[in-house]
């Protein structure tokens, strides 16, 4: 069967005042890594020389201005912006967020027209991204808008994945928008990525409660009693190994979660915390549910030690290799699924 050997990895450079130029560096500084990706930054060749001249790093650029110039084997830096553009590591600037969102838009159209075989943001500060042009809460609701298909938060490791029913609510909201659509759509979100993305056959999936003790057969609330069992007990009627719901509290202490190929948490922190407690700094934020592949690392700007060269690259690079190997787990199951009498293109990004 054939494979796609080298992918064309679009990153968009994230907060300039945060981490995110320093673990970009630090990931492909290894020229062992461009065997197998050729990542494209969209930002500057002036701000990617000065911070490489800033962390002292022996990176090479390829400096193009158009995305028919990416040269396989080297990274390549593609031009949004000519005007220099100042730097002050650790300061909230919506000046640097404007800059943010320009290179995450260009890389979004390079993902929306195939000039890019997947994507991969580094970290934004999602206060001063805001204007009258990009009003949304971050990367992952831009991107519903842009692509195809409906976003799924889920958030991975080669050893878990949590995914979530809703996510960015404030607390008091998040039960009034859970109901049988919903946690139906998740789900199913949640199955086919697991098929299709990480090549499991049968998947098993846990679904967390919505009420502390699953609601203490009312005492706590009704809403897993009147919504969340029947809508899951008519999954799994439908042949869907899904389980639940659990009570969050002891679901993964117990170590519950190792017998299940992801966990579906009803809101941001009940997923988020025991998945960034138990993974930290090697977790991937992964947008599942799109027709094309994004992901980022597990963590914000860190303004407190932006410019100081001492930022872990791992969960970076951690979202690099993710993203590669969902493209080939894609590929693989198209091939596989595909009209056996047609021969499909080697290469998707055509």
């Amino acid at each position: 069967m054939e494979h796609i050997e080298n992918i064309i990895v679009g990153i968009s450079i994230g907060d300039l005042n945060g981490i995110g130029g320093e673990i970009v560096l630090k990931t492909f500084e290894d020229n062992r890594s461009l065997e197998f990706c050729t990542p494209v930054v969209f930002a500057s060749i002036k701000v990617m020389t000065f911070l490489k001249n800033h962390f002292n790093s022996e990176i090479n650029f390829h400096s193009i201005n158009t995305l028919d110039q990416i040269s396989e084997g080297k990274v390549n830096v593609f031009n949004c912006w000519k005007e220099p553009v100042n730097i002050d590591f650790g300061k909230e600037d919506p000046k640097i967020g404007a800059y943010a969102i320009k290179s995450f838009i260009a890389a979004t159209n390079a993902l929306k027209n195939h000039k890019i075989d997947v994507l991969v943001t580094a970290p934004i500060n999602k206060h001063n991204i805001q204007s009258e042009k990009f009003n949304f809460p971050g990367h992952t609701d831009y991107l519903d808008q842009q692509l195809e298909g409906e976003s799924l938060m889920f958030m991975v490791t080669d050893s878990l994945r949590v995914g979530l029913l809703t996510d960015h609510l404030p607390v008091k909201e998040v039960s009034n928008h859970i109901n049988e659509a919903l946690i139906t759509k998740k789900l199913d979100t949640v199955y086919n990525s697991l098929r299709k993305d990480f090549r499991i056959s049968k998947p098993k999936i846990a679904v967390l409660g919505i009420n502390p003790h699953t609601g203490d057969n009312g005492v706590i609330g009704n809403e897993d009693d009147d919504v969340m069992r029947p809508t899951l007990k008519k999954i799994k009627e439908s042949g869907k190994l899904v389980f639940g719901p659990y009570a969050a509290d002891s679901f993964f202490g117990s170590n519950n979660y190792k017998n299940f190929d992801a966990i579906i948490a009803s809101y941001h922190d009940q997923g988020l915390i025991p998945f960034k407690t138990l993974s930290f700094g090697q977790g991937v934020n992964f947008t599942g549910g799109l027709n094309r592949i994004r992901t980022s690392p597990d963590h914000g700007t860190a303004y407190e030690i932006a410019g100081k060269g001492i930022a872990d690259e791992n969960s970076f690079k951690e979202a690099v290799f993710t993203a590669i190997k969902i493209f080939k787990n894609r590929f693989d199951f198209e091939q596989l699924t595909s009209n056996p009498l047609k021969k499909a293109p080697r290469n998707s990004r055509k």
